[in-house]
């Protein structure tokens, strides 16, 4: 395979997202500028993920189960921490925003393997690797991003709530690399980003519905009062 096939797909991918940002509209941009950093991300941490991987003789096991949860989740969770203390926004925005950055960071690594491995690839394989990998660098994140929602709020909190949300999503993320080259707990590793998301996602819709009725009960309030 041509060596700078990752920086092939790297433009094919993020050049068409980014040249739609101006004309996408300005509540849904922050969440397609988010997918595009997480692109960017994934293309960088490949480069240093291969450094590792030289540095440690090639032990893919050592290295996917011990150094690469460190180094993405850290390396995802800047761009996060960046737009909390810069910008003030809701949970619900946090949660978008770092959600987004994680599926971007894994539609560019799920497609840069489909390409190296395009002989040895099928529907299965692709099944597991949206509804586990994708969706637990989505998940690892998100929790990140939601968490900081209300760690910023808490100057105290700060930097002890910053590395314990980073030191989860990092644990995490290990956990779920060991399961998934564990023979015998691989398929419960595939669907450990599931069981995750599922409860997250009623949580989430419950209380969208519970602001939404909140929000509603206090317009018809204030009709009433006029």
């Amino acid at each position: 395979m041509d060596s700078n096939m990752i920086y092939i797909l790297f433009i094919c991918i993020f050049v068409p997202i980014m040249v739609s940002v101006p004309l996408i509209e300005k509540s849904s941009r922050d969440i397609t500028i988010y997918i595009l950093i997480g692109i960017v991300a994934a293309l960088f941490i490949s480069e240093v993920n291969g450094m590792m991987l030289k540095l440690f003789d090639n032990d893919i096991l050592y290295v996917t189960t011990t150094i690469t949860p460190v180094t993405e989740e850290i390396i995802k969770a800047f761009p996060v921490l960046f737009y909390v203390f810069l910008f003030p926004a809701s949970r619900r925005k946090l949660l978008s925003i770092s959600f987004a950055l994680g599926i971007g960071f894994a539609l560019f690594e799920n497609t840069y393997i489909l390409i190296s491995n395009v002989e040895s690839v099928s529907l299965g394989w692709a099944l597991i690797r949206g509804f586990s990998t994708a969706l637990m660098h989505g998940l690892c994140t998100a929790a990140v991003g939601y968490g900081m929602a209300y760690v910023r709020l808490k100057k105290k909190l700060a930097l002890p709530g910053t590395f314990s949300l980073l030191i989860t999503a990092i644990i995490y993320h290990g956990v779920f690399n060991i399961f998934v080259q564990t023979e015998s707990m691989k398929y419960f590793g595939f669907l450990l980003p599931s069981v995750t998301y599922m409860p997250f996602l009623i949580y989430i819709i419950i209380k969208n519905k519970k602001t939404k009725t909140e929000v509603e009960g206090k317009s018809i309030s204030l009709v009433t009062k006029k």
